[in-house]
């Protein structure tokens, strides 16, 4: 195996690590407005991503960074692109960051129901907005013998693409519904499983169809063993949902984001943006890669540094690992 097919399997281990982490954070910042009943309850549902949602960033700015380095063609391609919609996610990472930050810093009502109303639809639109992404990346866009792109913005705005949107919506929400269920005590927790169970019926039904269009255009036979794994766990978590069993849930709809977002790549590869103008005009792992001396050093790099990383993001979580519920949250906080 080449470094650049290396690099390309990293990459997408980071963004899988990325959606699995960010994507029931999410979600848990879309049930502040779908699942909580009022102030204290938000604010529970806020402190379970608390401690962990920069974290989960992490992840993205090290997959941005890495994309950045190793493929840089692509990076070029891809952000002048995607402008428009990236830069909307970026400005939703920045303002839910700060939201997260400012929200108790004053006792007004008004004040911090503005706040939550941010972390509501910073939430949303950039689970919203990466499956539209992503979905362009497989599906391929027009891109021309310059390895330029020369479609629109609203060519971007195709069904597959925003298919791909609405099952990372769905997906993340039923995502953060079961990890609500999994961090929480009393009638939250609850409710949070009964939510689970809608958002995962639509997130089944969505997904299917999103991965059998997939299979159907560029899988193969591996993208399809992924395919089945991820339909597999989907199941299986929505039954550990109703049956309360709460930590194989959240294993299991983990699995299936895992699973979902390794058959994109799959069905990707060996192209890293294919073109629909010309086949031969596609960004492929060898021709948009780095010199095989800097793929080099970024993986002596990548070995030092990915296992300190992932011990400290796990030791965070295993810190805050106990349950909360309104009774933990003090009264001049509700």
């Amino acid at each position: 195996m080449e470094l650049h097919d290396v690099w390309f399997v990293l990459i997408a281990v980071l963004w899988t690590g990325y959606f699995f982490l960010e994507g029931f954070d999410f979600g848990v910042g879309i049930l502040t407005k779908l699942l909580a009943r009022d102030r204290a309850e938000r604010r529970v549902l806020i402190n379970t991503i608390g401690p962990v949602w920069d974290g989960n960033e992490v992840w993205l700015l090290t997959a941005g960074g890495a994309t950045f380095a190793a493929f840089p063609d692509w990076y070029a391609t891809l952000f002048s692109g995607f402008y428009l919609p990236l830069l909307a996610i970026l400005v939703c990472l920045i303002v839910r960051g700060v939201a997260f930050e400012y929200r108790a810093k004053r006792p007004e009502e008004n004040w911090q129901r503005n706040w939550e109303t941010a972390i509501f639809w910073t939430s949303l639109l950039p689970a919203f907005l990466w499956g539209v992404a992503f979905g362009n990346i497989v599906r391929g866009v027009k891109i021309d013998q310059h390895f330029e792109y020369v479609g629109t913005f609203w060519d971007l705005l195709n069904p597959y693409a925003l298919l791909g949107g609405l099952v990372t919506l769905t997906l993340f929400t039923f995502h953060g519904a079961v990890f609500t269920a999994l961090k929480t005590v009393g009638d939250i927790r609850g409710r949070a499983r009964k939510l689970a169970l809608w958002a995962g019926l639509v997130a089944a039904v969505l997904a299917v169809g999103f991965l059998l269009w997939t299979q159907t255009d560029s899988g193969d036979g591996k993208s399809l063993i992924a395919l089945v794994v991820a339909v597999l766990a989907l199941v299986g978590a929505l039954l550990a949902n109703q049956l309360g069993r709460e930590g194989w849930a959240f294993s299991l709809s983990g699995l299936t984001i895992v699973a979902a977002v390794a058959m994109l790549f799959l069905s990707l590869f060996p192209n890293v943006m294919p073109s629909t103008l010309n086949g031969a005009w596609s960004l492929t792992v060898s021709n948009a890669s780095s010199s095989p001396y800097t793929l080099k050093i970024m993986t002596w790099l990548a070995v030092i540094a990915t296992p300190l990383v992932v011990l400290y993001q796990g030791w965070t979580y295993w810190v805050f690992r106990k349950r909360i519920g309104t009774q933990h949250i003090a009264e001049a906080a509700h």
